[in-house]
Order: C-alpha cells, then structure tokens, then sequence
C-alpha cells in the first residue's frame, strides 16, 4: 500500500507541475478573474489546493502551518505560490517514503477545521481523500485555463504513468 501512495505523491507533483506551467502564461488579470468556479479564479483555486494540503499534513504529521479558512489566500502572487507549492509537493512525498508500511493501517486524530470536531480515522482512507481532493480541484483548475482560452492540459494518471518518473509506478 505505501507504493500505491507513493506513486500518488509522485503523481501530485508531476501534474501540479504541469498546471502551474501553463498557468504562468497567464497574464495577472487572468490569474485573477473569477471564472465561476467554486474558489472563482486560478488565483483562488491553486490557493485552496495549498491551504488544504498544509491542513491536512499538520492533521498527519503534527506540523505546519494550516490556515484556518479554506478560501485563504496565502499567495496572491503566482511566483510565491509556485514556490510554496514545490516546496509543500515535497513535503508531502518525503513525508509519505518516510512512513511504515504498517501506519497506513493505524488511525489517527485530528480536530476538523470548519466545526471544531474531533475526528479520529485510519490513515489509509484519509491519504486517498487528500490525492483525491488535490486531482479534483486540478480538474477545477484545467477548466479555468480553458476557459481562458489556454491549450488542454492531460493530467490523466494513466499519462502520467507512461511518463518516464511514473513508469516506476505503472
């Protein structure tokens, strides 16, 4: 099962790599326009995906920063938040090789950030949770460049593992 994730994390980095460079052919007005998606433009789409990655790895691992609002805007410049996204891609891969195999079977607990709850879950459903979550606003975030009139972007998983770093996976 750690492969599986790991392969999850690699594919991660390699499709927000992809998104972020055909986001940085768009011009500041563009990064900023609210298309109507649910977090209106990229601007405030690629920022969810940040703000949601860092709660959750503070929920996993017990560190970071995680935003309290989940429509922060951390970086409202694209290059800040190019950076923070390679560094957090990062994070989240070597904290993935850095666990045992027998942790994605144990539980842990974390308090929810939009009702204070405690939730105490196994970690294996919440790690699908978060790359799923990643994949769907990525998705959010290719309907904006085409709707901005940018070319199509394939993010596909089964792309990805035809790729040389994903072959490892495949």
């Amino acid at each position: 099962m750690k492969r599986h994730f790991m392969m999850f994390a690699a594919y991660n980095q390699w499709a927000n790599n992809r998104v972020y460079d055909a986001a940085a052919d768009l011009s500041e007005d563009e990064f900023r326009q609210d298309t109507g998606a649910f977090f209106g433009s990229m601007m405030g789409t690629l920022n969810h995906v940040l703000v949601a990655d860092r709660i959750w790895m503070k929920r996993f691992t017990g560190e970071g920063d995680a935003p309290a609002r989940l429509d922060a805007i951390l970086f409202p410049a694209f290059a800040g938040l190019t950076v923070a996204r390679k560094a957090e891609d990062q994070r989240i891969a070597d904290w993935i090789g850095s666990l045992e195999e027998d942790a994605l079977s144990g539980r842990f607990t974390y308090m929810t950030a939009t009702d204070m709850r405690t939730i105490s879950q196994r970690l294996a459903p919440a790690l699908a949770h978060f790359f799923n979550h990643q994949t769907h606003h990525r998705g959010q975030a290719h309907t904006i460049l085409t709707m901005l009139g940018r070319p199509s972007v394939s993010l596909d998983l089964s792309f990805f593992q035809r790729t040389e770093e994903g072959r490892a996976y495949a």
